[in-house]
Parts: structure tokens; C-alpha cells; sequence
């Protein structure tokens, strides 16, 4: 529990830490859920985000668990962008894959400088122009700027220019780069993605759950995934591969009408190591 802890210590601990995100459990304002969560980046707090809200739901189950289960548990984690529900599947006693539902998709504007995007990711105007893809805004709580490009060995060798970033993109509201490209590593993917984040000082990330929901609204609108007959499509993304570390998301929609009615995100979970902070505040 970081109940105590003033959030100015809470962006130093993650910025010790420096991994892509930090969180911080505290006692739910609502005493229907579970927990209250903050969760930071070594640069900036965050609303929501998706591999921290699966992470750390995985943890408080591996806490909590105290017997064998053989039905899926649920976990309501209030976040800044209001309460967010997380389905957790046990192996015997131990919590195996967690599922996250995500806000609705908010689809933004264009960016329409493909020259000043393929000096950024150091490709040719022509990777991102033959996909006949826009450059498109999408927010799951979190807004990113998705860029298609034609093909794995181009998204491979992406050089991301920080400098371009600085005069482009600091100032525009979804300063964060997630690139794809349909060509994938693994037969079971539907896409192949890199992420590039310095407003949140993560130069790149080999996971973004918060990226992955608006990734599959993004395919589901333009086409590249479809649904089923009862109105669900599901998509599996890859990412990391160029940092060597891999991982894959889960991706599930649901459409009625025309419009996406649910959103979730998840993935399997391991234990990578604990320890102690030991503080002065």
C-alpha cells in the first residue's frame, strides 16, 4: 500500500526505477472496488494505462489467492480515467492471464506531414503513403498517434529521430508514436508494432496495453481485422521484438451498430522478481 506516499515521491520512485511505468496501490475511494491505483512513467503520471493495470491486478490476485479456482475472479482498479474492470484466469492457484476492459475509443485527428513522420522514423515517405493508411489519432483513455507502415523489414529498421520529434510532435496532442505494420513475426499476429513515447521518457516500450484496445479500433475501422456473426473481432499484436523482448496482446472488440461497444485488453502475467524501498519522507 502507498498510502502516505505524496505523489512528488511517487514520480521519484519511478524515475529511480525507469522502467516504462510504476504503480501505486491505494484504498479505493468507492469501497465497491477493489483499490485505487496511480500509475507514473519515469516523466509523467498517467490516467490509465495497460500493462500496469494487468500487472499489478496480477499481483494483488497472486496475494490474495489462498486456494485453488476454477472460475475466472474479477478486480475493479479505480484509475484516473474512472474505474476500470479486470477478469483474472487461474491455474490451479496461481493467477495465469488477466483481462482489462478499456473506455470506449475516441478516434482524433489525421497527421498529414508524411514527409516529417519518415524523416522521424527514418524510412522512406513511401513506406508509410503505399499502406493507403492514415496516420490517425486514437484514445482508449490515452491518446497515440498510430502510423502504418508496408512492411516488417521497414518497421525493423526504424531509427527514431528525437530531434524531429521535438520540432512535430511535442506540442500536438498525441505525441506518442505507435508505429505497425500488418507483416508479422509469428503466424498468430495480426500486427507488428513498435512504440516511441519521450514526452513520457520512454524512448521505446516492448509493451503498451494502453496502445493495444485503440490499435484494434484502428484495424476493425479501416478494415484489416473484421468480426464474427456475433459482432466480436480479435486480434493478437506482437511488440518488442526489436529491443529482444518480446510480447504478445490480446485484443477483443465488440461492434453493434456500426459502433465499438467494448473494449478489452490482456495477456499472461510472470513473476520477474520482488524486493523493498526503504524511504524517508
Amino acid at each position: 500500500q502507498a498510502q502516505g506516499l505524496p505523489p512528488h515521491v511517487m514520480q521519484s520512485i519511478a524515475k529511480e526505477l525507469n522502467l516504462s511505468e510504476t504503480t501505486f496501490v491505494l484504498p479505493p475511494d468507492d469501497p465497491h472496488h477493489d483499490c485505487r491505483v496511480r500509475i507514473f512513467t519515469p516523466a509523467v503520471e498517467l490516467p490509465m494505462a495497460g500493462h500496469p493495470t494487468i500487472g499489478t491486478a496480477f499481483v494483488l490476485a497472486r496475494a490474495q489467492a489462498t486456494e485453488q479456482r476454477t472460475h475466472p475472479t474479477s478486480l475493479t482498479l479505480e484509475e484516473g480515467v474512472g474505474p476500470i474492470s479486470v477478469s483474472i484466469t487461474w491455474q490451479e492457484d496461481s493467477p495465469v492471464c488477466v483481462d482489462m476492459s478499456q473506455p470506449l475509443p475516441v478516434f482524433g485527428p489525421h497527421f498529414l506531414d508524411t514527409d516529417v513522420m519518415a524523416r522521424m522514423l527514418s524510412v522512406a515517405p513511401r513506406a508509410i503513403t503505399d499502406t493507403g493508411l492514415p496516420m490517425e489519432v486514437v484514445s482508449c483513455g490515452v491518446p497515440f498517434l498510430f502510423v502504418p507502415v508496408r512492411s516488417l523489414h521497414e518497421v525493423r529498421g526504424i531509427q527514431f529521430r528525437r530531434d524531429v520529434w521535438d520540432r512535430a510532435l511535442r506540442g500536438f496532442e498525441a505525441p506518442h508514436v505507435f508505429v505497425f505494420t500488418p507483416e508479422t513475426e509469428t503466424r498468430e499476429a495480426h500486427a507488428h508494432c513498435r512504440m516511441f513515447a519521450p514526452a513520457l521518457g520512454i524512448s521505446e516500450d516492448p509493451a503498451t496495453g494502453g496502445a493495444s484496445g485503440p490499435l484494434g479500433c484502428y484495424l476493425l475501422r479501416h478494415g484489416l481485422i473484421g468480426v464474427d456473426a456475433q459482432g466480436e473481432a480479435h486480434c493478437l499484436s506482437e511488440q518488442g521484438f526489436e529491443m529482444g523482448r518480446r510480447s504478445f496482446l490480446r485484443i477483443q472488440l465488440t461492434r453493434t451498430g456500426g459502433a465499438i461497444t467494448r473494449v478489452q485488453v490482456g495477456g499472461q502475467c510472470y513473476v520477474m522478481g520482488e524486493g523493498q524501498l526503504f524511504l524517508d519522507v
